[in-house]
């Protein structure tokens, strides 16, 4: 497979004509310095146009832990209407490479390479010397948002990164694997694989950010990195409205910790007291119902070593119970 992808990426560069190395060299100087000012000629450089007219915005939201089965929209309960309107704009794929950690997603998605040739065979958290598991992407892979600032996007990444091995996220650095060392012009979230909702640590671009929180509204991480992108985006309108943006935004919630407001969680108190047996046997008809799988698609068996809800005693503490469902689901 590995073969295949590198074949074709080579094969799309010589129909394509791509930039071979980036950034582009330096636009040559227009004007002519003389001896003196009057044998000299003035002439503003140019910088050329890399992109098209109309290049669109780009907006990619990861969502740690969430998987099709969750949303409304793909025949999931919790409800997602604002999912549904986007998904009725574009195109929905229900089949993905997926690499199943958190680290190793984000660096194949960010390269377009596999995880391993991009150093991320695991979590950042338990990086080492192994090849392919250092936890560092190579200066040598170059991530989108590398590409399509050079090109002329303004760039900015939200929410949890989780792409630096864990001992070089001090306010020490080295900031070269950081966020802002790959492409991204600004960066609001925490570096680290998870975070409290309630009370994160947060960095902004390279900077430990101290939260001072409005004791009249309670204070969720998510909420604050939505502002933050809303706010950046006014901005990046208002002072770049030529550029195209390009926005990776990841919130922690559906990460451990699980931490959601009270007014959330209370609208489906009692909705999943069935087990989660019984709920991807919903789900999975609800799927079949919206087209999002073929009809003739078998459900898979749970495996022997996942539990059933039935066969959990009673007198378990529930919440422990609901928190290995949503680590299932």
């Amino acid at each position: 497979m590995q073969k295949h992808c590198s074949l074709a990426f080579c094969h799309c560069n010589k129909l394509l004509s791509a930039q071979e190395v980036l950034p582009f060299a330096p636009t040559p100087s227009g004007s002519n310095a003389g001896l003196i000012m009057e044998t000299s000629t003035y002439k503003k450089r140019v910088e050329p146009k890399r992109l098209p007219d109309g290049a669109p915005n780009i907006l990619i939201i990861l969502m740690d832990d969430v998987g099709p089965a969750t949303p409304s929209t793909y025949g999931g309960e919790i409800n997602t209407p604002t999912l549904d309107r986007v998904s009725k704009m574009g195109v929905s794929y229900n089949r993905f490479h997926s690499t199943a950690m958190c680290s190793p997603t984000r660096a194949s998605l960010l390269t377009g390479r596999n995880h391993t040739n991009v150093g991320n065979g695991q979590i950042a958290a338990i990086a080492n010397d192994f090849d392919g598991f250092s936890g560092i992407i190579p200066k040598s892979s170059a991530t989108v948002a590398e590409v399509l600032k050079n090109y002329g996007y303004n760039t900015s990444a939200f929410g949890k990164w989780h792409n630096t091995p864990e001992e070089q996220i001090t306010n020490k650095g080295p900031f070269e694997y950081w966020p802002t060392g790959y492409g991204f012009e600004y960066f609001y979230g925490f570096l680290a694989g998870e975070a409290s909702q309630y009370e994160p640590t947060m960095t902004r671009n390279t900077n430990q950010v101290t939260l001072h929180h409005d004791k009249n509204k309670p204070y969720h991480l998510t909420e604050d990195i939505a502002e933050d992108a809303i706010k950046w985006l006014r901005e990046q309108k208002a002072y770049a409205p030529d550029k195209p943006f390009f926005m990776y935004w990841a919130p922690g919630a559906s990460h451990g910790p699980h931490q959601v407001m009270k007014e959330w969680a209370d609208k489906y108190k009692g909705k999943f007291d069935d087990g989660w047996d019984a709920y991807r046997e919903r789900v999975f008809k609800n799927a079949k119902a919206k087209g999002w799988i073929p009809q003739n698609a078998q459900l898979t068996p749970r495996p022997e070593s996942m539990a059933s809800w039935e066969s959990i005693p009673e007198s378990e503490n529930h919440s422990s119970a609901l928190q290995r469902w949503s680590n299932y689901r």
